[in-house]
């Protein structure tokens, strides 16, 4: 086997561990992640399993960066090419509530499950978790400010703030409580918090129960 056979097969093994590891974390967490379940469940030994990563912390680091990732393809990166205003501000809050409607994590929204999960842990993986949290409210805050909404009639940060929590509301309701409503509700909330004008509830993503998508593949 050449050497650039082996770092690609290398590379495609470490993929298939971290997308395995998100999808387990989505269900159990990510202190739940154990080397023996993602062994178990990839048919792999345990050293095969850690071996890429060096340490459990450093596979748990990667999942949740693997999990910022699909977030961002899913709501920012349909955003690239369209001007700054309010059509880009609008259309950044529906990909935002789809993500949440059809999440592609059956646990729902990855990173609101481990804020919860890591808020109160002192560690390495609540500075990292902090770290993809804080740059995101920061792009958040950059696309309001930028879609100079005048209706607002609040500091950019507090409205990222207003959609932050009502995303969490509706990533509850949806994975919680099962609510059909909650992603109308929450396009139609955003939007207001937004100083967007509202739309028909029948415009919105609605809501198609919990995911099952693999994320191993």
């Amino acid at each position: 086997m050449s050497p650039r056979h082996s770092l690609a097969e290398a590379a495609r093994t470490r993929d298939r561990i971290v997308g395995y590891a998100v999808a387990e974390a989505s269900r159990v967490g990510l202190e739940g992640l154990t080397i023996g379940t993602l062994a178990d469940g990839l048919g792999m030994s345990k050293s095969g399993i850690l071996g890429p990563f060096g340490s459990r912390e450093r596979l748990q680091i990667e999942a949740l960066d693997r999990a910022g990732g699909i977030f961002r393809a899913a709501v920012t990166e349909p955003l690239k090419g369209l001007p700054h205003g309010a059509d880009r501000l609008a259309r950044l809050i529906d990909a935002w509530i789809g993500y949440l409607a059809d999440c592609p994590f059956p646990g729902g929204c990855f990173v609101t499950a481990a804020s919860t999960e890591f808020d109160g842990r002192p560690g390495p993986l609540r500075d990292h978790l902090r770290t993809v949290v804080t740059a995101w409210r920061s792009r958040l805050t950059d696309e309001i400010a930028a879609a100079r909404v005048e209706s607002a009639h609040r500091p950019p940060d507090e409205t990222a703030t207003a959609l932050i929590g009502i995303a969490m509301a509706v990533n509850q309701e949806i994975q919680l409580l099962d609510d059909p409503g909650a992603a109308a509700r929450g396009r139609s909330a955003m939007r207001a918090a937004a100083g967007l004008p509202r739309q028909h509830p029948e415009h919105v993503p609605g809501h198609r129960g919990p995911a099952d998508h693999s994320l191993t593949e």
